[in-house]
């Protein structure tokens, strides 16, 4: 594994692997790919970083697999008020599995549904898997608990 690579920061971006998002998109249908470029959009309809996803209305049923950096807990924190706010029915996050965050014990644990990924996933063209877990986080209007 290229470690100096995987624990740059010389980018924090990880492309979707397709067959993943197949399975996950079979059931879920999704309208809008939230955080993603022109040229790995996984939807018809998807924010750019140039579009920022961030200050953008998420819209349908999103997928989102933001930047995985230092900004992670802004997306998770978005996911949390879009669909509070009810710009959109679903929001399904896949990120690392840091169960030691402050975001996730703020907006995800005990408040939105968890899905542990089992093994590591290889992420767009690496040719090694990640050096993290992860998971995905279902963020759903009719689960979603009020502060």
């Amino acid at each position: 594994m290229n470690n100096d690579l995987m624990f740059s920061s010389k980018s924090n971006e990880w492309a979707t692997p397709q067959d993943f998002f197949d399975k996950v998109n079979d059931e879920f249908d999704f309208y809008t790919d939230t955080a993603c470029t022109k040229e790995n959009a996984k939807c018809s309809s998807f924010i750019t970083e140039d579009m920022d996803g961030l200050k953008s209305k998420w819209l349908g049923r999103c997928w989102c697999n933001p930047p995985y950096g230092r900004g992670l807990r802004n997306w998770v924190e978005k996911a949390h008020n879009e669909i509070q706010e009810s710009h959109c029915e679903l929001i399904v996050m896949l990120i690392p599995a840091r169960t030691d965050t402050s975001y996730f014990h703020d907006f995800i644990y005990k408040k939105q549904e968890i899905r542990f990924i089992r093994g590591r996933l290889k992420f767009g063209d690496a040719k090694n898997c990640a050096p993290f877990p992860s998971m995905l986080v279902i963020f759903r209007k009719d689960e979603t608990n009020s502060e």
